[in-house]
């Protein structure tokens, strides 16, 4: 999940130390339970064997949990005024799309464990687009960084037992390439906004980040759903199936709760700490989904764990390395 920059002050007096508890715990029991939600929403079987595979639909109803919560805290810590809603828009559209390519990626085989760690290698499209545009140069540690997740990943995804299930198929594996390709697209959206904002002298909250940003993705995906026809055949599929409507609900509020989560978090500590927090979370989302959801992987697969995992946290070391010399 991208967060946007700064928080609601919290309570006065509260020892750091709590406050990183509530902070860290919140986020961690928040997308540790989305993350096991969104693989049994499309792991879920109806007794006469369908699936559920509509993806802009479920975006409909996280962005719209997100709308609500964001625009009670809005309420509560007072709107700014003078948002420059086109840039959101932007914004609210490579981010919604992102997620729903996240969703088609779990919707057509591709394992949770795979598309997490594959998620965890956005710096591939930033790199790739700022050494086609020019301007920017990595270091070969950098390079090595990246690598190590992107063959560790591949190495997760053919690792399986034999009999443990269907190897990845080609569409999921496009489906988060494309997912990866807007989290690119997002990063350099959140930059402009960033500096339109500044442009025009304004500093938007947290809560004016998750209102508007979820206010265009909501949209978005509507009008994305309607017109494939996804919201009337996926409505129909989770009122006839209780069980995963409420796994649905139950997804829906682990989002907005775990944003919140992070704006207090960033608000109160270097949001490296944040960083630090959210990319560790993905490693346990990985390695809880293995243990309780019956992935078997071979020795080859549990390698390939070991691999991208190293590089996500050489990463995120790097992160902490050129904060300190900042």
């Amino acid at each position: 999940l991208n967060s946007p920059p700064g928080a609601a002050v919290a309570k006065a007096g509260m020892p750091d130390s709590v406050k990183l508890l509530i902070g860290a715990g919140g986020i961690y029991s928040a997308f540790l339970y989305y993350g096991s939600l969104q693989e049994d929403v499309f792991r879920y079987a109806a007794a006469d064997g369908t699936q559920f595979k509509q993806a802009w639909l479920l975006q409909v109803l996280e962005a719209l949990a997100n709308v609500i919560v964001g625009g009670i805290g809005m309420q509560l810590t007072g709107a700014t005024k003078g948002i420059p809603k086109k840039m959101f828009a932007v914004s609210g559209f490579t981010q919604v799309s992102a997620k729903a390519f996240t969703s088609l990626a779990l919707a057509n085989g591709l394992s949770f464990p795979v598309a997490t760690l594959a998620k965890s290698g956005k710096m591939v499209p930033v790199m790739i687009g700022s050494l086609l545009l020019g301007g920017a140069s990595y270091s070969i540690r950098e390079y090595l960084q990246v690598a190590a997740i992107i063959a560790g990943t591949a190495i997760v995804s053919m690792g399986k037992k034999k009999g443990a299930g269907a190897p990845s198929s080609a569409m999921g594996v496009t489906f988060i390439l494309l997912s990866l390709v807007m989290d690119g697209v997002t990063g350099g959206v959140q930059k402009k906004l960033k500096a339109e904002t500044k442009k025009v002298g304004i500093s938007p909250k947290p809560y004016d980040f998750m209102f508007w940003t979820n206010v265009f993705m909501c949209l978005t995906a509507i009008v994305i759903s309607a017109g494939l026809g996804e919201v009337t055949s996926g409505l129909s599929y989770i009122t006839s199936n209780p069980e995963i409507m409420s796994k649905i609900i139950k997804f829906a509020l682990c989002s907005a709760a775990g944003q919140s989560f992070i704006f207090f978090t960033i608000a109160n500590f270097d949001p490296l700490v944040c960083t630090t927090v959210t990319t560790t979370r993905k490693i346990f989302s990985v390695l809880l989904s293995i243990f309780l959801k019956g992935h078997q992987l071979s020795g080859q697969g549990w390698g390939g764990i070991a691999l991208a995992c190293g590089g996500i946290l050489a990463e995120m070391e790097g992160k902490m390395n050129k904060a300190k010399k900042a």
